[in-house]
C-alpha cells in the first residue's frame, strides 16, 4: 500500500531497531496512562524519529513497520460522547471497534478518563467480521465498562457515528515503558462526506505516565507543542453540519480538507 510505504520511508523507520509485537504489547500493558499529542510536519517527524533511534524500537511485523488502522466510533444520536469531549467533562468516554487491516485482528475498545485526567483503555478481542458493529458479546463488555465508569449510557443508546482510517508506526522504549505512535494518511468518514489530514503532516502521540517522557522533551526542543486533538472529535467537527464551533474545528480547518465523496471507499476486507 503506497501510503504505508511512503510513511515508512518518510519517517526513516528502516534505520530503527525492530521489536516484536510481544515486546511492544508488554509496554502497552500500561493501560492507565497519559497521552500527549503533537501535529507536526513530516520532515520534523523524521528528525524526531532519528533522535529516538538510540532509545526506541519500532514494531516490526515480518518486515512491515506500519499498520493500517480502521476505527468505527459509536455515539448517541445526539453525539453525547462528542459533546463531553468538546466541553471537557470529567466523565469523558469513547466506544469503538478497531480493525488492524493487514493482520485481520479486531478489538472493541472503551476509553474513559479517571479522576486524575489519565486515560484508561479497556479492550476485548473479537473476530474481524465483527468490525463496525456491537454484537451481544461486545455489547455486554461495553455496558459493563460504562456502568463501572459511571457513564449514563448503554449500547442501546449507541449507533455507528464515524469511521477513522490511518497508517500507524509504533515505537517503544522497552526499558522505561513509554511508547510513541506516528499516524499518517489520516482520513475521517461520515455518510457521503470525508476529511483528510494534509499529507505533509503527522500526528504524534506519546503514551506514558503523568510526567512528560524524554520523547516529549525532544518534541519541545524541536519546537512542537502539545495539541488537544481527538481523531473522532475532529471528524465529527468537520463532517457533521450544525455542531457548535470549537477549538478543535479551528485547528482542524488549518490541517484538514473536507469534501463530499463521489466514489465508494476501498474494500476493507482484512488480510487472511
Amino acid at each position: 500500500m503506497t501510503s504505508a510505504l511512503s510513511l515508512t520511508t518518510g519517517l526513516g523507520l528502516p534505520a530503527l531497531r525492530g521489536a516484536t509485537l510481544g515486546e511492544i504489547d508488554a509496554v502497552a500493558a500500561l493501560q492507565h496512562r497519559t497521552d500527549r499529542k503533537y501535529l507536526i510536519p513530516l520532515d520534523q517527524a523524521r528528525v524526531f524519529v532519528g533522535l529516538l533511534a538510540d532509545s526506541h524500537h519500532v514494531l516490526d511485523l515480518a518486515g512491515r513497520r506500519t499498520t493500517h488502522y480502521l476505527s468505527t466510533y459509536f455515539d448517541t444520536e445526539r453525539l453525547s460522547a462528542w459533546h463531553a469531549h468538546v466541553q471537557g467533562r470529567r466523565r469523558r468516554w469513547k466506544v469503538r471497534t478497531r480493525l488492524y487491516a493487514e493482520d485481520g485482528l479486531c478489538r472493541v475498545e472503551v476509553k474513559t478518563k479517571d479522576g486524575r485526567g489519565a486515560t484508561v483503555k479497556h479492550a476485548l478481542n473479537v473476530p474481524a467480521t465483527a468490525y463496525g458493529g456491537l454484537d451481544p458479546q461486545a455489547a455486554g463488555f461495553v455496558d459493563e465498562v460504562l456502568e463501572r465508569s459511571g457513564i449514563p449510557h448503554t449500547t442501546e443508546d449507541l449507533v455507528p457515528a464515524a469511521e477513522i482510517r490511518y497508517v500507524r508506526a509504533a515505537l517503544a522504549d522497552l526499558d522505561h515503558g513509554t511508547r510513541v505512535t506516528l499516524d499518517g494518511a489520516l482520513t475521517c468518514h461520515r455518510g457521503d462526506r470525508s476529511a483528510a489530514l494534509d499529507p505533509g503532516h503527522v500526528l504524534v502521540e506519546t503514551k506514558g505516565r503523568v510526567r512528560p517522557a524524554p520523547a516529549d522533551r525532544l518534541l519541545r526542543s524541536l519546537g512542537a507543542r502539545p495539541v488537544s486533538l481527538s481523531k473522532y472529535v475532529v471528524g465529527q467537527s468537520l463532517l457533521t453540519p450544525g455542531l457548535p464551533d470549537n477549538d478543535v474545528r479551528r485547528l482542524a480547518h488549518a490541517h484538514f480538507t473536507a469534501q463530499t465523496r463521489t466514489e465508494p471507499l476501498f474494500e476493507r476486507t482484512p488480510a487472511a
